[in-house]
């Protein structure tokens, strides 16, 4: 069985379309868990619409995407755990995932997956093509050549449940990074691997919003920081919707 688990937080123009593909789409035994850091529109009710796994955060401080993914992780019951964004899109879901599943049971060592993160084709710009594509290309290198541990942009990541939970999840004081540091600790227990074949689809609202130039100096700056002194640099993560 498949935990999908999708964070959230005031996601209400696009919850419902990721949402309303899997339940349309998806045959394989699976459950979908949404976890929200407290949204006041309306992300809460749509998503009730589609599961009745709906994890909604309590805390004072403004939750971490990784605490959000850890908090829907606590409630799944599927051996492998999938963490999806809220704004991606994957056109063939159940198709998709007997891609991914295969990739397990081809090998039984393998305890992480990632895939191919691309901006969708009505919002894609010549420079999106040309970063997400520098970053697949080194996820696969990192991945499957070294099994050095990378998850691209955290779009999509698939994990074993009982290796997930080996290595206590996503740590939850990076506001960002979490999804590499997450994999790299993957990879000092098993076998990590991408398949771009796996498809996955978002917005780039990030990258339009922010801009290229200033995504890319904060992304070198918190790498740097991280490695000299194990935290990143920001504080937090601006909200993008």
């Amino acid at each position: 069985m498949i935990s999908i688990i999708i964070p959230t937080l005031k996601e209400e123009k696009v919850i419902g379309l990721i949402l309303n593909s899997l339940k349309s789409n998806l045959q394989l035994p699976h459950e979908i868990i949404i976890s929200d850091g407290g949204s006041k529109d309306k992300t809460i009710e749509i998503a009730k619409q589609y599961t009745n796994k709906v994890v909604v955060f309590s805390g004072l401080n403004r939750q971490t995407i990784a605490q959000g993914r850890n908090d829907g992780a606590k409630t799944a019951v599927g051996e492998f755990l999938v963490f999806l964004d809220a704004d991606c899109s994957i056109p063939n879901p159940n198709q998709f995932f007997k891609m991914a599943l295969a990739n397990f049971e081809a090998n039984k060592n393998l305890v992480a997956l990632a895939g191919q993160i691309l901006v969708k084709p009505e919002h894609e710009t010549r420079t999106d093509k040309f970063f997400f594509g520098l970053m697949n290309f080194l996820t696969r290198i990192k991945n499957n050549k070294f099994n050095s541990g990378d998850a691209a942009g955290g779009e999509f990541q698939m994990i074993r449940r009982e290796s997930f939970k080996l290595v206590n999840g996503y740590r939850e004081d990076l506001v960002t990074r979490e999804d590499r540091d997450l994999f790299k600790r993957l990879s000092k227990i098993g076998k990590v691997t991408s398949d771009p074949k796996l498809i996955v689809y978002h917005t780039g609202r990030r990258a339009h919003q922010v801009g290229w130039s200033r995504l890319v100096v904060l992304f070198l700056i918190n790498t740097v920081h991280f490695h000299v002194f194990d935290k990143v640099f920001s504080k937090e993560w601006t909200e993008i919707r």
